[in-house]
């Protein structure tokens, strides 16, 4: 069953479509801030999940302190926004990124982040080029297995360098605790922060991440500032990770039921190309509000499959269903913009901005 919204998002823009509750949206962002606020520490905003100047403008009036991007090219459109005090939590590498650097810190306040020499001595030319200094955290790995240094004494070395190489400023550290690893992350930041102490070396920030650990706000003595991302839209992965409910999840994926060619089975117009291939280590592909107990159980580039045998009511050919995608942040990299509503009215568009700059 379509409801009146769904036909009108149909009618005016087209399925699929990634419609936002900027409702839902306001909402979250004044809760994060205010756990933020709370637990006595910086809210960063990680830019990567809307990708809008104008929706990171938002967190900022909300009271967050600046914003993180992943990617040079995020930073660029944010800085091209209006935007200021940008993290970029990424080691940037090569002349081209680093001239491109050096320009974007001419005109805003920038702090990158690196985790070996290497990142470090290509630094350099970025801060000559804009005539100022380069802030650099060092990153950490504490149990994550992503990026960043794996001992206390690595992090203290690369800080050393840091502080050692001209134009660039020794800024703090860069962490990403997994949910379970805090305890662990305590120990790593303790016995760093005492080898930088005798160094003469202190971290200014000490900047943590994720919005799956909201919940350990507050946990880390010495932290100065959270990076939550999702937290603005949420998704099935935040539901799972216990930080967000069905009701805070601000974006739906609108999608219309194409084909019912079999009483068991259907397809909907919304394939990887629209919720992506990303599974987020979940069962299926998104929640179908409409039909809870369907299953998207397979995509391809423009169908989502659905598995309707649990489903004692079945959508119909035509029905316009509301996807709670599981990973809401490569969804919105897929769209050129985002359907804006109150409720159940439309109220504008939302350009993403920076959508697929991969550089």
């Amino acid at each position: 069953m379509t409801t009146p919204l769904g036909a009108e998002i149909a009618r005016t823009f087209g399925t699929p479509a990634v419609v936002v509750d900027l409702d839902v949206v306001e909402a979250n962002v004044a809760r994060v801030q205010g756990l933020c606020d709370a637990a006595g520490l910086a809210n960063r905003p990680h830019v990567k999940t809307h990708k809008s100047p104008e929706l990171a403008k938002l967190q900022v009036a909300a009271g967050a302190k600046g914003i993180t991007c992943q990617k040079l090219g995020e930073a660029e459109a944010m800085a091209d926004g209006g935007l200021d005090d940008i993290l970029i939590s990424y080691n940037l590498l090569g002349e081209r990124n680093v001239g491109r650097l050096g320009a974007l810190l001419k005109r805003a306040r920038v702090t990158v982040a690196a985790d070996s020499p290497v990142t470090v001595d290509g630094l350099r030319p970025a801060a000559a080029i804009a005539g100022r200094p380069l802030d650099v955290v060092v990153e950490c790995d504490t149990g994550l297995k992503r990026a960043g240094v794996e001992t206390p004494a690595e992090a203290v070395a690369l800080a050393k360098r840091i502080a050692a190489t001209p134009g660039l400023t020794f800024a703090g550290l860069l962490l990403y605790p997994p949910p379970d690893r805090w305890p662990e992350t305590q120990g790593f930041l303790d016995t760093a922060a005492a080898g930088l102490a005798a160094e003469g070396l202190k971290p200014r920030i000490v900047s943590t991440g994720g919005s799956p650990n909201l919940k350990n706000l507050g946990a880390l003595n010495g932290a100065t500032e959270h990076r939550p991302g999702t937290y603005i839209f949420n998704d099935r992965m935040q539901m799972a990770a216990g930080v967000a409910t069905l009701r805070d999840c601000a974006a739906h994926v609108y999608a219309t039921v194409v084909s019912r060619a079999g009483p068991e089975r259907g397809i909907v117009d919304a394939g990887s190309k629209t919720l992506t291939s990303d599974p987020g280590g979940l069962d299926g592909h998104g929640l179908i509000l409409e039909h809870p107990d369907a299953r998207i159980g397979a995509l391809s580039e423009e169908h989502g499959f659905l598995d309707l045998r649990a489903c004692a009511a079945k959508p119909a050919v035509g029905d316009v269903v509301r996807i709670v995608p599981n990973h809401v942040c490569v969804v919105v990299n897929m769209v050129d913009r985002l359907v804006a509503v109150r409720g159940a009215t439309i109220v504008g568009e939302i350009p993403v901005v920076a959508r697929g700059l991969s550089v």
